[in-house]
């Protein structure tokens, strides 16, 4: 025999359901908050853990410290690279250099407007092997700040750096020899939704020309 549903049952299975539903709902909301604040969160991750290669910053280098350790030299190469949507070149320093770890570093990248069009660009960066992202330091970097070039321009961009000492206490670190800064320009996101609104105002010119 099947038993009929009371009116109690039905109230209790309603509140269930309201329950469930309301979790569901505040579910929802958690991931929507989730998903906006993954960005800046994964950030902060990777500035303070080193992942992915990702550098670090310092106010001044901390100098080579004493002993024979700390004399150890480390090699830095650089790398360039663009967005295929840029209209640039960028190039970067020819040559490694060896530093002792604890010392500065002084490089210089440089970049040319290859338009006719005044153009905003702004450069990520990150170092191989992932691993010396964490010891890895820039004091000043044209990273920092987007860069502005004029039809024609051509700049010389600084960046400068350390590899902390602390790299010395790390055993995982000792095969490292060599450490790659690589950077990749892209064009801002304003400049290019900028030259996005223009182009139909330029064809409109045109074809009245």
């Amino acid at each position: 025999m099947t038993d009929t549903p009371t009116i109690e049952t039905v109230k209790t299975d309603s509140k269930a359901n309201a329950r469930v539903a309301s979790g569901a709902a505040l579910m929802a909301v958690l991931m929507i908050g989730a998903a906006y604040a993954s960005v800046p969160l994964y950030d902060l991750f990777c500035r303070v853990t080193g992942y992915g290669g990702t550098t670090q910053t310092a106010a001044a280098a901390p100098g080579a410290g004493e002993g024979n350790a700390a004399q150890r030299m480390i090699t830095v190469r650089f790398d360039a690279s663009l967005n295929r949507k840029l209209p640039w070149s960028f190039n970067a320093p020819d040559s490694a250099v060896n530093i002792q770890i604890g010392e500065s570093g002084l490089a210089f990248y440089s970049a040319k407007n290859l338009t006719d069009r005044r153009i905003t660009g702004t450069a990520t960066y990150n170092v191989s092997p992932d691993k010396a992202g964490y010891y890895f330091s820039k004091i000043d970097c044209f990273c920092f700040t987007e860069q502005v070039l004029e039809p024609g321009q051509s700049v010389d961009m600084p960046v400068s750096f350390f590899v902390d000492p602390e790299i010395l206490t790390d055993p995982e670190m000792d095969d490292v020899k060599t450490i790659t800064l690589s950077y990749t320009f892209f064009e801002a996101p304003n400049t290019a939704q900028n030259n996005t609104q223009q182009k139909p105002a330029t064809l409109e010119r045109e074809k009245r020309g």
